[in-house]
């Protein structure tokens, strides 16, 4: 069964909005951008006859409270969000991310490491570790040239020109074009926060060889048709996390969990079978 739960906020303390089913070992699911926790509800349904799975909404996403900039915020302010759904799901714990998310994840695990049994990451964003690495232009140059792009778009007040250039890019020439018209609306008003996005992602301060501190069982999943910037990210952290196990999806993009969640979600659930019996 899935249920939804919002707990009353303790004094001048900030809770996400929070989706929830299951019992058992906790497992938080954590959104990409011009998302929400609805991403994850098949993936719920599959895991809770064993775990309870938790997954919240980030800051402006969903039934979450906004941020207080559109253009500047940290990944250790989104896991400051995320502190009380990681105490409910209780310790040890599963993180599992997507884009954005997984990169909220990262920083949430090195933030909480006794507390975190293992991760399952879709293509962390982390843009920061290409620049740290690699002299521009370098693999990140794509998205760093969507984000400028679709901040200019914005500027003139065209949110749905900002949408189809951040589609596209992670999805795929026209994908936006064909998209059913209500399916355009949400993430055309969760664009507005696309400098945000992109300051966390590119200014984040923790380097590469600090996830070789990492010492926990990490899946990472990864869609070999995504783009250079993700796939960059990747050939990065698969080198350095010390128990990782990589999983390529011939067929799949960046948008995996969204476009294929069946296909993705069976090899989730496989690899948390094996870590939790």
């Amino acid at each position: 069964m899935l249920s939804v739960m919002v707990r009353p906020a303790a004094q001048d303390r900030i809770e996400p909005f929070v989706r929830e089913a299951g019992y058992g070992e906790g497992v938080v699911c954590l959104h990409a951008n011009a998302s929400n926790s609805s991403q994850w509800r098949a993936l719920m349904e599959l895991l809770a006859p064993k775990f309870r799975v938790l997954a919240p909404d980030s800051y402006d996403a969903g039934k979450s409270p906004a941020w207080g900039s559109a253009s500047v915020i940290r990944l250790r302010d989104e896991v400051a969000l995320l502190e009380p759904v990681l105490a409910r799901a209780g310790a040890p714990l599963t993180l599992i991310g997507h884009s954005y998310g997984a990169a909220v994840a990262l920083i949430a695990a090195l933030e909480n490491p006794s507390s975190v049994r293992a991760l399952v990451l879709y293509e962390p964003t982390l843009f920061s570790l290409i620049d740290e690495q690699q002299p521009r232009p370098n693999a990140a140059e794509g998205i760093r040239q969507v984000v400028a792009a679709c901040a200019t778009a914005l500027d003139t007040g065209d949110n749905d020109r900002a949408a189809e250039i951040f589609i596209d890019y992670w999805m795929g020439e026209r994908v936006w074009a064909r998209m059913p018209e209500q399916r355009k609306a949400p993430i055309a008003a969760a664009i507005t926060h696309v400098r945000r996005w992109g300051h966390a992602l590119f200014t984040e301060s923790t380097p590469l060889a600090a996830f070789r501190a990492l010492k926990v069982p990490v899946l990472y999943l990864v869609g070999k048709r995504s783009t250079p910037s993700a796939l960059g990210v990747a050939r990065l952290l698969t080198a350095t996390l010390p128990q990782v196990e990589v999983v390529e999806f011939d067929q799949l993009g960046h948008m995996g969990p969204l476009t294929d969640p069946d296909v993705v979600n069976r090899v989730i659930e496989h690899f948390l079978g094996r870590q939790v019996r």
